[in-house]
C-alpha cells in the first residue's frame, strides 16, 4: 500500500480535488437481517475474467463476473503506478472475497451470494464511471441484491 507521504505532490493534489462532496441527504432504507441478506461484491481493483477485455485507461466501464468464477480464471489489469498487487498476487479475497462470503453462506451468518459481482478500475474520475454505475444499480436491482460489499483500492 503506498503512504501519502510517498505520492507525489501534483498526484495528492488530484485526490483532494476529486475528493467527495457530501450528501444533502441521506437516503434510508431498512435493510434486512444479514441472515436473510443476498450480498454482491463490487471492487475497484480492475479484476475480470482472463478472456475479457482489459480494462485500459480510465474508461468508467465495468466487467461482470459471474459468482461461480474461478480464481485462477481471473486477471487484474488495473493501471495505476500507486496500486500495489502484492497482496491480490498473494490471494485474490483481498479484492474480491467470494470464498469468504460463500463460507459465510455456509455458515448461517448470510443469506446468500449474488450470482454476478462488478469491477472497476478505480483510479477514474467518478464522474466517467456515473453511467456505468447507473447500469450497475439496475442489475443489482435485477437479481434481487439487499447489500453490496464495497472493495475500494
Amino acid at each position: 500500500m503506498v503512504r501519502w507521504a510517498d505520492i507525489p505532490p501534483p498526484l495528492q493534489e488530484n485526490f483532494t480535488r476529486r475528493a467527495f462532496q457530501p450528501f444533502e441527504r441521506t437516503a434510508w432504507v431498512e435493510p434486512p437481517r444479514l441472515a436473510d441478506a443476498r450480498i454482491a461484491v463490487i471492487t475497484t481493483a480492475a479484476i475480470h475474467r482472463a478472456d475479457d477485455r482489459p480494462f485500459g485507461g480510465h474508461e468508467g466501464d465495468y466487467r461482470i463476473i459471474p459468482g461461480d468464477v474461478s480464481y485462477a480464471d481471473l486477471a487484474m489489469t488495473h493501471s495505476s503506478v500507486n496500486f500495489d498487487r502484492s497482496a491480490y498476487q498473494q490471494d485474490v479475497n483481498v479484492c474480491f472475497p467470494l470464498e469468504h462470503l460463500q463460507t459465510l453462506v455456509d455458515s448461517g451468518e448470510i443469506g446468500s451470494v449474488s450470482n454476478w459481482h462488478y469491477s472497476f478500475m478505480g483510479s477514474t474520475a467518478p464522474e466517467r464511471m456515473e453511467p456505468a454505475a447507473k447500469e450497475v444499480c439496475k442489475q443489482l436491482r435485477d437479481d434481487d441484491v439487499d447489500l453490496v460489499l464495497l472493495i475500494p483500492v
